[in-house]
């Protein structure tokens, strides 16, 4: 276990804080809308009325797996790299989970399973589809 944490994939502890960063910077702004107790005083009208809880759920989880991937997949040993997608999910989820008990205590929001479920499906399609991505940028680089 020493050894996979140890040093990243990219070399340097630099490489760590570049892949790494964007996942805390991003949780951290999740939780801040979380946090909101009205966010749709914040935020065009549009966003709650059209687009829907779920789907917005979905794209704000969706990023968190993109970023969750590229974390694992290219800031950690090889062995964390070949489940990065998995690893990515389980991360995004557990967060979303964690998110949803979070707002169980901030005035006026509400706490839902369904909530967490699309947190998952949209973290899935991140992680999913960044490895999709991933595999034909490499597949492209091969002679």
């Amino acid at each position: 276990m020493e050894k996979l944490l140890s040093e990243p994939r990219g070399g340097s502890r630099w490489s760590l804080l570049w892949y790494w960063a964007p996942v805390v910077f991003y949780a951290a702004l999740i939780f801040y809308l979380s946090s909101l107790p009205h966010p749709e005083e914040r935020f065009p009208e549009f966003l709650f009325k059209k687009v829907g809880d779920k789907l917005l759920h979905l794209v704000e989880y969706g990023v968190l797996g993109v970023c969750c991937y590229r974390a694992f997949r290219w800031a950690a040993g090889a062995t964390t790299a070949r489940h990065a997608v998995v690893l990515a999910i389980v991360a995004s989820s557990f967060y979303g989970m964690t998110d949803e008990i979070h707002q169980a205590f901030v005035p006026f929001r509400e706490s839902s399973w369904l909530d967490w479920v699309a947190d998952t499906v949209g973290a899935a399609m991140g992680a999913v589809g960044s490895n999709h991505v991933s595999g034909r940028v490499t597949e492209a680089r091969l002679p």
